[in-house]
């Protein structure tokens, strides 16, 4: 294998790990929605819990119902403050992931840029060769025209 095939398949491992960053990315954003998604839903069941005791209480209610109803909503708020938790923890993991897509990214960018380099730089040499080859051949052939005329000069003289 070539220094440049080895390049390319470094290059290609880099890609693919900066795609599985990108997956791990998309699904963490996926479940950060789920989460908003809940959370949407705990806070609108808590707004329609609390209007329906504004409704009921109106008309007067006992004790044991309205400490039923705090305990009801102690929960709920705990529900919520809990949501708030796992929302919080989605937004790091998925910084962290950004974060690993742009090194991905970078090695990416970096490696195909040196592997750029390098195809350019063989490239080069190879023109460089050929050149030379092309050189000698022309002052091969110059050589033996040269050699040629003075032969037939001399034979002429």
């Amino acid at each position: 294998m070539t220094t440049i095939q080895t390049l390319n398949k470094v290059v290609e491992i880099a890609e693919k790990r900066r795609d599985e960053a990108l997956g791990a990315l998309g699904q963490m954003q996926r479940e950060l929605r789920v989460a908003q998604d809940q959370m949407d839903q705990l806070q609108a069941y808590a707004q329609e819990a609390e209007q329906r005791w504004a409704t009921r209480s109106s008309v007067g209610v006992d004790v044991a119902l309205l400490m039923h109803h705090r305990q009801f909503m102690a929960k709920i708020d705990h529900a919520l403050e809990f949501q708030r938790g796992v929302l919080s923890e989605r937004a790091a993991f998925i910084e962290r992931a950004q974060d690993q897509v742009h090194v991905c990214e970078r090695d990416v960018a970096g490696l195909r840029k040196f592997t750029e380099r390098k195809q350019l730089a063989v490239q080069h040499r190879l023109q460089r060769q050929d050149q030379k080859n092309t050189d000698e051949m022309a002052l091969a052939i110059h050589l033996r025209q040269s050699l040629a005329r003075a032969q037939q000069e001399g034979i002429r003289t």
